[in-house]
């Protein structure tokens, strides 16, 4: 049975995300990818390998060489993920805001008595 990638397992390692980031500025060929990286050129077609398999690259054959190109669009999924939690934590941070206004209103409150 052939696991399915998605753009989650893409962004979980460092070299990947720095994949993307390589890429996102133009398209680059394997080796000038490989260079940015102190590893072997197998591991990096490894995670180029990946990314595509994510849909986060593009891959196009120029002759004898390969090209990378991002796929940023798929990208939108995390920032959708993350959305839900941004307001979740923003709901959090409200609450916490109007507790401590409270406490503030009642420490000037108490000053004033004494």
């Amino acid at each position: 049975m052939e696991m399915r990638r998605d753009v989650f397992q893409a962004i979980a390692d460092p070299t990947r995300r720095a994949i993307i980031n390589l890429v996102s500025e133009k398209t680059l060929n394997l080796n000038a990818i490989a260079e940015n990286f102190d590893m072997t050129r197998q591991a990096i077609s490894l995670h180029i390998k990946i990314l595509e398999e994510c849909g986060l690259l593009k891959i196009k054959a120029q002759g004898r060489e390969r090209y990378c190109q991002a796929k940023l669009d798929k990208l939108s999924e995390i920032s959708q993920w993350v959305d839900q939690y941004r307001q979740h934590w923003e709901r959090k941070l409200d609450s916490l805001e109007n507790y401590l206004d409270q406490l503030q209103k009642q420490k000037k409150h108490a000053k004033r008595k004494n």
